[in-house]
């Protein structure tokens, strides 16, 4: 290729200009810049983008869009092949460089790698950056230079490692001025059905997620240890999806929270509980990359012999929040209204999928990967093995949440069954957990027929704890052998 005009910045789940190590690097280069989003179509790709997930990306590129107007940089929307198109685009615009930030899902890393390799090849240079997670997940190693399959000694082996400053956001940028194509933002196949539902309930792009960190420091994080787990109360930062699609870094996260917790003693015990939730992302992502069958196999991979039920009613049951147990009903309303579930509640439901209904930790998976704003392949999987008992570091096969205990545990006044289940909201507070448990004139004056407008419980907590015992039992010993092997 001859002398370059023009350098790529492709744009993928980076959606954002402050500390994008890939954008500053490509300002560096001092030749004008192609801003590029692509919407990918890759055959066999195993977990193709969410419907939430396509909601949630429509409205970040529109504010992307709108951040980078302020630079006079247009945003280059593309569907199709990735590798097929960045090559039109540097034919056209005689660009020698790409740059992008990495990901770590499986598949996609396979892609990146051949995508570079032709580029190379062409005489297009490729440049990745890490601006995802704090650590690449192949630089982290044990004592005996194995990768961690255990939260704990990975979160003591990071915990004080060096983290690089952030980049700044830029104050200038010099825009390619010649004239390439763009699709239709809204022409793109991207609308959920269920999407309007969600949209009075986020606000998107840099701006916002920023004034919600900020908020979030100010207000929550002294009592986040405390308060994290209550469901009922606005105690937790909703960062994933932001998180996800790369509007705002971990690193800005890491570096802001030790800054403020200087400054703020009294915040030391909610910095440390809020790192170690964003180091157990990073783990999850550690996990996935040293196993990448970890989305559709156990783990432990004795527990792929489970005889799970496969039951598309009952499934579905679970999936529209019509169980009879109004903390699962609750999450699961919340779920489809928001794209979004408490993680406390995330917890109990997949528990009482998994244990009490015994239906496969993937159809839950998949679910989820559907509907949540924060669908994140490592996240997803690695919580739904955790909850399982299959996965690493996982819960103990015997912990079966009971969502009558947890509810009156964490939201003992009922704030959030009765805001998400406002037919149950006339109940007592001893009876918002167990509508069946209520006497006749009770329910008849909340107005609450059992069976028509709140259902009978699909199953009996007692006795299907006792059968999900008696599943896991046949596969415990199998997993015990495993352990002392490892």
């Amino acid at each position: 290729m001859t002398q370059s005009s023009a350098v790529i910045l492709w744009f993928r789940n980076d959606l954002r200009l402050h500390d994008n190590p890939a954008l500053t690097a490509a300002i560096e280069t001092g030749q004008p810049i192609i801003a590029v989003y692509i919407l990918e179509e890759f055959a066999g790709n195993p977990w193709p983008m969410g419907g939430a997930s396509k909601w949630w990306l429509v409205e970040a590129l529109k504010s992307l869009q709108q951040d980078l107007l302020f630079y006079h940089l247009p945003l280059i929307l593309r569907k199709g092949d990735p590798l097929t198109i960045l090559k039109d685009l540097a034919q056209q615009s005689n660009a020698g460089r790409v740059f992008w930030t990495r990901r770590y899902d499986p598949f996609l890393i396979e892609q990146d790698k051949i995508i570079k390799n032709t580029l190379n090849e062409l005489g297009i240079r490729a440049d990745s950056y890490k601006g995802a997670l704090l650590h690449e997940p192949w630089a982290i190693r044990n004592s005996q230079g194995q990768p961690f399959r255990v939260f704990t000694p990975y979160w003591k082996a990071i915990r004080h490692l060096p983290i690089a400053e952030e980049c700044p956001k830029p104050t200038s940028m010099t825009p390619y001025q010649g004239s390439l194509s763009s699709d239709d933002l809204n022409a793109w196949p991207l609308q959920a059905h269920w999407a309007e539902k969600m949209q009075k309930h986020w606000t998107f792009g840099e701006k916002a997620v920023q004034q919600r960190w900020k908020d979030f420091c100010r207000n929550n994080l002294k009592d986040y240890p405390n308060m994290r787990d209550r469901p009922d109360f606005a105690a937790t930062s909703k960062l994933s999806p932001y998180l996800h699609w790369g509007q705002i870094s971990p690193r800005q996260i890491w570096h802001d929270i030790h800054k403020i917790a200087v400054d703020h003693p009294e915040l030391e015990n909610g910095k440390e509980s809020f790192l170690r939730e964003l180091a157990w992302r990073e783990f999850n992502h550690h996990l996935l990359f040293y196993s990448p069958g970890l989305p559709s196999k156990a783990w432990h991979q004795e527990f792929d012999a489970i005889k799970w039920q496969n039951d598309e009613t009952i499934l579905k049951i679970w999936q529209q929040g019509k169980t009879g147990y109004p903390l699962i009903d609750a999450g699961m309303k919340e779920l489809w209204q928001t794209g979004w579930m408490h993680n406390r509640v995330r917890m109990i439901v997949a528990s009482f999928l998994v244990k009490n209904l015994q239906i496969s930790w993937v159809q839950g998976e998949r679910w989820f990967w559907d509907t949540l704003v924060d669908g994140d392949l490592a996240q997803n999987a690695a919580n739904w093995q955790w909850v399982a008992g299959c996965g690493a570091d996982a819960a103990p096969y015997f912990r079966v949440f009971n969502p009558v205990l947890q509810a009156r545990k964490f939201d003992p006044d009922g704030s959030y069954v009765r805001r998400w289940l406002p037919q149950l909201g006339k109940l007592p507070k001893e009876y918002i957990f167990e509508p069946y448990g209520a006497p006749p004139d009770i329910l008849k004056k909340a107005g609450i027929e059992l069976g028509k407008n709140y259902p009978y419980p699909i199953v009996d907590l007692k006795q299907s704890r006792a059968s999900a015992l008696d599943l896991y039992r046949t596969i415990v010993s199998a997993r015990s052998t495993t352990d002392k092997n490892m």
